[in-house]
């Protein structure tokens, strides 16, 4: 093993341009005593503000650097080089002025010895001080008074310390034991002390640990890499990165240098060229890299002022001025900053996995070490039948020979369509020589007959399209070859409602189809198996799907944007003019299903028939129907609930007989009476008399509107009311499958009881999703609102349900009331901090027959629907049903309203009021206290 004097005479220039020097800052604390004893304890408190001083002077000077210069790696490097000082002068002191040894034994003997990160030579601002303390045999007085004096020092100094103390020994036993501590000594550098305990501890941890344990470790560490990146989401592509340890971040660079290090015996990663591990352009790459996440994570940390290794939203804005990203047409800033995080996340990935790869092909003899299975690589090398350019060797897709993409530029695009026709991975050779083939990639690639006929049958395979096109994009061959899709790699959308960068939205897109596809997902998704098998082509499905939104982040709207590229893209694929109409027509229309499900009244007829309008056949409906499933899917976890589902097939239904012709045989009074029978029927344990008593309650549109099971629970609630002779009653349903909890309200219609649910939703930390209001002809108001489910079992839903209940009527009964500020200085309000949403108030009578819709959008907060609700109630506007929808930081609020007469908003000068009125409230939200 090579030892660390160049490493440390390194750092010790750095630390000497800092003007941070041990000897030199020992020396004037001892000038400073002023006849105070060194080992007193005001000359400990004077060594303690020296040493916090050339600390803070130091970081100074290092962010400083960093603000002018953007090097992150001699950032790093510069901190660790102060602290190594700070610590070589605390140790000095004590060795030399507090504990000094006159005649020492051979026992008192330590040397401190920086590990972990530290060992590296690299220290973010609010990195652990990682210190192995090496004693010769066992602890001794001295040494342990020693080493508590500089631990208490570096305590004092507000630092986080992790430490261990050992002799040479118990370093050896415990490395071999423990693959923590091994890489910690793998790692060691050494600092003070007697060098010649850390050299023995080297020597013979190479000589009895490293020499013979190659193949242990490397397995060791991809295992401790796939757990690590399964515990960050197993993606590079999340929105919040972690820079330290998500894939794709620094730990995946550690990694590739632990294993370097400890299998190719080098001391930095540059000696990684030398040993023909890396090509020069792929060092650079690295180095690239490393000093790119070095810098991120740097900024990070002097930013927030802790040690804080992710990239949240609050900090992304800052965090890409500090590093001089600027908007641009079409990208903010932040997004310019981001997407060059993630392509360095994807350099990163390419070469961790291609050097991981070759280490584990180099030593296929050892692979049973790898705890990999020994047979596919037993036949080292068979050829592929009619496939003359490729073979399968060790179990992996290679090419034939080196000439294989030079002599055919199709075999760029045919060997990921091989890939996923054998159902086997790529060979890290042919990843590298389709890297360093990329030139080959032009006009005439792209417009080849064969290369896309390759590519489309790539695209709609379901048993490998996702792992297929994925593989195509971390190589580069994908953007190459879809110029517009490079344009969205690694494209980030700064807001909180996508979980992952556009390309990798759409690969996971395509992904969920092919689930479909392959019968899975029946039970999330059952209406899609249903339309599947009638579908006259699903290939249109994958085509739109990776087509969906392959023009964000240009200033156009990216849905007519996309449309343009798939009237382009599609007759390349060999598309007839029928089908690109129809991608062309999805891609154009995929938010569309989406945001009338979610944000309009469904059970308004008209709903229907201008979504019909634009719709114009079932095999559209049913095609958009799966696609928008499969896009809401893939946004992120927790986005697709079922609530959302049953809104979807809810617009499919009411939809599907206005295309087909089927609409004219049910008149509105039949689907009363209709309605009627069929609660009547789920009534008959009630008397005849009874059941049309309550008939008679309701208003037409309650049966044209409200669901058969929820006119159900609103019957035996209303039943269970007047049984007690109550004015109040209230009800909850649980809806697992949904994700949902419904909670009804019957009680004397008030002015502002919408908002004091909503209130009382509020206090409770519930997140409403909808409401239906309705009235009955005895003056009683007949509200559900729908919530998002926040607990695992049904009983916590139903615990908090009832708290809401109770909390309703008590602020109706005037026993309770809302809080001045209510939803103000949240944990969620300030995540929101770093977003702009403007406010928009869209107001429309042409959208129901009935009612006058307002579409309320903007930013985000707790407690806005209350502030809504209660401002429509000041405007005397009656709610007829409310649409609750958050998309991240926006807020998208639908209510269908009528005068107090039941009425549309005709007056223009009214709409004003109420649009200046809603636009209120996101600019000061109101906080006095409120009652019934």
């Amino acid at each position: 093993m090579l030892t660390t004097t160049a490493e440390t005479r390194r750092l010790k220039r750095q630390a000497r341009a800092l003007s941070i020097d041990a000897e030199t800052l020992v020396a004037e604390v001892l000038g400073r005593l002023d006849g105070h004893a060194p080992d007193s304890p005001a000359a400990r408190a004077m060594l303690l503000d020296a040493v916090k001083t050339a600390l803070k002077s130091a970081r100074d000077a290092a962010e400083r650097d960093l603000l002018d210069s953007h090097r992150g790696t001699r950032c790093a490097q510069a901190i660790c080089a102060a602290q190594d000082e700070l610590i070589r002068a605390v140790h000095l002191w004590a060795i030399r002025y507090v504990f000094p040894r006159e005649n020492p034994s051979e026992a008192e003997a330590l040397a401190i010895a920086a590990v972990g990160g530290y060992g590296r030579g690299t220290l973010a601002p609010g990195s652990d001080i990682d210190l192995l303390f090496i004693l010769p045999y066992k602890q001794t007085p001295w040494g342990e008074s020693v080493t508590e004096f500089v631990l208490y020092m570096l305590w004092d100094l507000g630092q986080k310390v992790g430490h261990a103390v050992r002799s040479v020994d118990d370093s050896i036993r415990m490395a071999r034991s423990d693959m923590t501590i091994r890489t910690a000594t793998l790692e060691s550098r050494f600092l003070a002390g007697e060098k010649r305990l850390f050299d023995r501890m080297r020597e013979k941890f190479e000589a009895d640990v490293v020499a013979h344990t190659g193949p242990e470790f490397i397995a060791a560490k991809m295992a401790e890499r796939d757990a690590r990146h399964d515990a960050q989401g197993n993606t590079r592509y999340v929105v919040e990165p972690n820079v330290k340890d998500g894939k794709g971040g620094l730990r995946d660079l550690n990694t590739l240098y632990w294993i370097g290090k400890y299998f190719y015996r080098v001391q930095t990663s540059a000696e990684l060229v030398d040993k023909d591990v890396f090509s020069p352009a792929e060092f650079r790459l690295f180095q690239r890299a490393e000093d790119f996440l070095w810098a991120v994570r740097c900024n990070l940390h002097f930013l927030v002022g802790r040690a804080d290794d992710r990239l949240t939203f609050e900090v992304q804005q800052d965090m890409a001025e500090r590093l001089g990203y600027a908007d641009r047409a079409g990208m903010l800033g932040v997004e310019r900053f981001m997407k060059r995080y993630f392509l360095v996340a994807k350099d990163v990935g390419d070469l961790t996995r291609i050097f991981c790869t070759s280490l584990e092909f180099a030593h296929a003899k050892k692979i049973d070490a790898f705890g990999r299975i020994l047979g596919p690589f037993r036949k080292k090398r068979r050829a592929i039948r009619g496939e003359p350019d490729f073979v399968i060797e060790h179990g992996r897709l290679n090419i034939a020979d080196q000439e294989v993409f030079e002599n055919d530029p199709v075999n760029l695009i045919k060997i990921f369509w091989i890939a996923g026709r054998e159902g086997v991975m790529f060979h890290p050779d042919a990843l590298k020589r389709a890297s360093r083939s990329m030139r080959l990639i032009d006009a005439n690639l792209r417009n080849s007959e064969r290369a896309n006929a390759y590519f489309l049958d790539i695209l709609v395979s379901p048993v490998s399209v996702e792992r297929v096109l994925r593989r195509m994009n971390e190589s580069g061959v994908l953007g190459k070859f879809v110029p517009e899709f490079g344009k969205i790699v690694a494209l980030m959308q700064f807001n909180m409602y996508h979980h992952y960068t556009v390309d990798e939205h759409l690969i996971r897109a395509v992904g969920v189809m092919a689930e479909i596809a392959n019968g899975g997902l029946k039970d999330e998704l059952p209406l899609t198996h249903e339309l599947l098998p009638h579908l006259s082509d699903t290939r249109l499905l994958f085509v739109a799907l990776f087509l969906h939104d392959i023009a964000k982040g240009r200033p156009q709207d990216h849905s007519e944007a996309g449309e343009q590229i798939a009237r382009k893209f599609c007759p390349r694929l060999g598309l007839t003019a029928a089908e690109t109409e129809t991608v062309a027509w999805l891609v154009r229309y995929h938010l569309l299903m989406s945001e009338i499900a979610q944000a309009r009244d469904i059970q308004d007829p008209e709903t229907a028939r201008n979504f019909a309008e634009i719709v114009q056949s079932p095999q559209r409906l049913a095609l958009l129907m799966i696609l928008t499933a499969c896009d809401i899917r893939a946004v992120g976890p927790g986005v697709w609930t079922g609530w959302k589902g049953s809104l979807l097939r809810a617009l499919y239904y009411a939809t599907e007989p206005l295309l087909s012709g089927g609409h004219s045989q049910v008149s509105q009074s039949d689907r009363i009476r209709e309605a009627q029978t069929t609660l009547g029927g789920a009534l008959a344990d009630w008397p005849d008399d009874r059941v049309e008593d309550y008939l008679d309650r309701h208003y037409p549109n309650y049966w044209l509107r409200a669901e058969p099971e929820l006119q159900v629970a609103h019957a035996r609630m209303i039943k269970g009311a007047l049984d007690r002779n109550s004015e109040f009653a209230g009800a909850t349903t649980i809806k697992t499958f949904e994700g949902i909890t419904e909670v009804s309200f019957y009680t004397p219609d008030h002015p502002r009881l919408l908002s004091l649910i909503a209130g009382a939703c509020t206090m409770s930390d519930a997140s409403i999703i909808g409401a239906q209001v309705f009235n009955t002809k005895d003056g009683h108001a007949l509200d559900t609102f729908r919530l998002r489910r926040a607990f695992t079992t049904d009983e916590d839903e139903k615990v908090r349900a009832a708290r809401i209940i109770d909390t309703v009527r008590a602020l109706l009964e005037g026993r309770k009331y809302l809080p001045e500020d209510l939803g103000s200085d949240s944990r969620y309000n300030r995540r929101l901090k770093p977003f702009s949403v403007p406010t928009e108030i869209f107001i429309s009578n042409a959208l129901s027959d009935k009612f006058t819709v307002i579409e309320i959008s903007g930013l985000d907060r707790t407690g806005l629907l209350y502030h809504l609700t209660r401002a429509l109630s000041d405007l005397n506007l009656t709610i007829g049903s409310a649409h609750i929808g958050t998309y991240g930081e926006k807020a998208v609020d639908v209510f269908y309203v009528t005068d107090l007469t039941g009425g549309k908003i005709q007056n223009k000068q009214r709409q004003n009021r109420i649009r200046s009125a809603l636009e209120a409230v996101f600019e000061a939200p109101a906080r006095r206290k409120v009652s019934a």
